[in-house]
């Protein structure tokens, strides 16, 4: 811990800048793929939506200027200690100002905390995390956590209980409907938008009043990756985890069965059904329509 401890404070990256201008062009693709049309991010005043905060850091395939060697540096010696294995865990972000097009950002990131040893159903390792502040000129726009777990991997068993959803106070209502085998979308009832995830608020008009509209459960694969790694002994790589887009227009991650995972594309059509798992865990995944293909009108 001694060694591990002496990264903390050091920087990972100094002077970094962005490869491009805040630009309307990335504004428009991110807001398409989170479906989002607040209208703040178009027109002649358009912000960055706020969440794009690290995406303006981006370094892409070719990286970025301004790296140090201290944060690959920990990373080799967590390796050396047997956690090989990394995960992200989570992010957080501050905002203090917005970003407009035209701003150029720089950034610089220091190793902000190492913990201590940890045990998780992953393994045991240390949950390593950085900060990075982000300027426009000499103005702070914003601060980006990012935590990762390097971790040794507990041995793979035969049975492992699958993982619960995480379920809060925004949330219940849709796993309530789950357990009843139903989908229930929201939809304001301010402007008619449905959304998914389930939120305290339309983000779309802001208003926060709700109620619910049940899934027909016809869907279409919209995207997909398939699972290799990290493995995980309650999962069985490789398999498909799908963006499925359903008829009532909005968009939710599930995992598409009864196909193998590299038959799976892009426009398959997809029906709702509910796994039941021990511990009265119910799940919903999609099941491809039999005897139809991608982009198949009925």
């Amino acid at each position: 811990m001694e060694r591990l401890k002496a990264y903390e404070g050091l920087p990972s990256a100094v002077a970094g800048s962005g490869k491009d201008p805040v630009n309307l062009p990335m504004i428009r693709h991110w807001c398409e793929a989170m479906g989002d049309t607040h209208p703040a991010y178009t027109g002649p005043d358009a912000m960055a939506p706020p969440t794009m905060l690290q995406a303006w850091t981006m370094g892409g395939l070719s990286g970025h200027t301004g790296r140090t060697e201290a944060y690959d540096e920990l990373l080799t010696l967590l390796d050396e200690a047997g956690c090989t294995s990394v995960v992200a865990t989570d992010c957080e972000q501050e905002y203090v100002r917005p970003l407009r097009p035209g701003d150029e950002v720089t950034f610089d990131t220091v190793i902000e905390s190492v913990s201590e040893r940890k045990t998780t159903k992953l393994g045991s390792g240390h949950f390593v995390t950085t900060r990075t502040d982000i300027r426009v000129g000499e103005d702070l726009a914003g601060t980006h956590r990012f935590r990762i777990l390097k971790y040794a991997p507990v041995p793979q068993r035969e049975t492992l209980p699958r993982p619960r959803p995480v379920v809060n106070r925004d949330n219940a209502g849709f796993w309530d409907g789950v357990r009843q085998h139903r989908l229930l979308i929201q939809r304001c009832t301010g402007c008619g938008t449905p959304r998914h995830p389930w939120l305290p608020g339309c983000n779309t008009c802001g208003g926060p009043d709700w109620d619910t509209v049940e899934a027909s459960g016809e869907g279409t694969v919209y995207s997909y990756v398939v699972m290799h790694h990290p493995p995980f002994p309650a999962f069985t790589p490789p398999y498909a985890v799908a963006l499925i887009e359903l008829a009532e227009g909005v968009r939710m991650i599930s995992n598409v069965v009864g196909v193998a995972h590299d038959k799976v594309r892009i426009g398959l059509p997809v029906r709702l059904e509910f796994q039941e798992y021990e511990d009265a865990l119910v799940l919903p995944v999609f099941r491809a329509a039999p005897g139809r293909r991608p982009h198949e009108t009925r």
